[in-house]
């Protein structure tokens, strides 16, 4: 299983992989392209997961997702802070990037 000491590392492998689109989350789906697409929960897949704690600081800690919709012929990267999500995300939404609501 690959392994990256730092967020940017990990970023710039997967563009090199293929994951070049950057993906914003928002309520019920992800966003990419300045709204051109927005990929819902059951048209896209988690490809890999990362988790990051580069220091103490809640401020550095972050989950990378490598993200693919066979639908959209999309890949990109979604970066999300530990615990950073807005309450007003779906069940749905939480339920496929692995979050829950405390």
């Amino acid at each position: 299983m690959e392994s990256y000491d730092t967020l940017t590392e990990a970023i710039n492998a997967l563009k090199v992989q293929g994951y070049t689109e950057d993906f914003n989350l928002f309520e019920n789906c992800l966003e990419c392209q300045n709204g051109v697409f927005r990929i819902h929960p059951d048209e896209f897949e988690i490809d890999k997961q990362f988790r990051f704690d580069e220091n103490e600081d809640p401020s550095d800690q972050a989950v990378l997702y490598a993200i693919s919709s066979e639908k959209h012929q999309l890949k990109g990267i979604l970066v999300n802070g530990y615990g950073l999500y807005s309450d007003a995300l779906t069940n749905e939404m939480l339920e496929k990037l692995g979050l829950h609501k405390n």
